[in-house]
């Protein structure tokens, strides 16, 4: 089947992700075409679709929530790619989630933290920080699946320093949400002696922060 004109500007490497996903925003009845275009042959068409529509979950995530079960089935596809634009959207659309959807899927999203693939770990993460500023009920159950990063394992002890790094910083985005912080203020002290130079930066950065405040 030959591509719609709005598959082809998607493709186009120079095109403006940007405009082309107000201009789905400002016309809803785009998005079932580049929803379909995430099953493209053609990778400029997928990944330019990918694109476009993290783009608006970002600014219109309502218009995307009904069809969060197809995003939520993007966390096990096959292709990486997909699967982190998933965890991105459904992140997003937490902000809209008045049927407790996330609630739903809340294990298969945090399924990736304790390994073995870094970059899914790290995308789920990023997601937990948004997902809890917009469901304070799930704060606690969030803060414990981070905890478990210091306990994963990927391909190198590295990587994991990396993603220490990455949940120092998540929980910097939802801190005082937390009841049980003395926990998070342990873990975070520990990364004081992470042998990655950026993990122990942030940890001392944290750690001012909340002494400076008194928590």
């Amino acid at each position: 089947m030959p591509e719609s004109k709005l598959l082809q500007q998607i493709a186009r490497k120079e095109s403006d992700k940007g405009a082309i996903a107000r201009r789905v925003i400002e016309s809803p009845k785009l998005i079932p075409e580049v929803v379909e275009g995430l099953s493209a042959d053609n990778v400029r068409v997928k990944y330019g679709c990918a694109k476009v529509l993290r783009i608006v979950s970002d600014e219109a995530p309502a218009l995307l929530y009904p069809r969060f079960d197809f995003f939520a089935a993007l966390l096990e596809s096959d292709n990486n790619i997909l699967k982190w634009e998933g965890i991105y959207v459904i992140a997003n659309l937490s902000s809209v989630d008045a049927e407790d959807r996330i609630e739903a899927i809340f294990e298969r999203y945090f399924a990736p933290i304790p390994g073995p693939v870094l970059i899914t770990a790290g995308n789920v993460i990023a997601g937990a920080a948004k997902i809890a500023r917009a469901k304070p009920q799930l704060t606690e159950r969030i803060a414990a699946e981070l905890l478990k990063v210091e306990k994963a394992q990927y391909k190198t002890a590295e990587c994991r320093n990396v993603a220490l790094g990455h949940t120092i910083r998540a929980f910097d985005q939802f801190f005082e949400r937390i009841r049980d912080k003395e926990r998070v203020i342990a873990f975070v002290g520990r990364q004081l002696e992470n042998t990655r130079k950026p993990t122990r930066r942030k940890a001392e950065a944290f750690l001012k922060k909340r002494s400076s405040k008194g928590e």
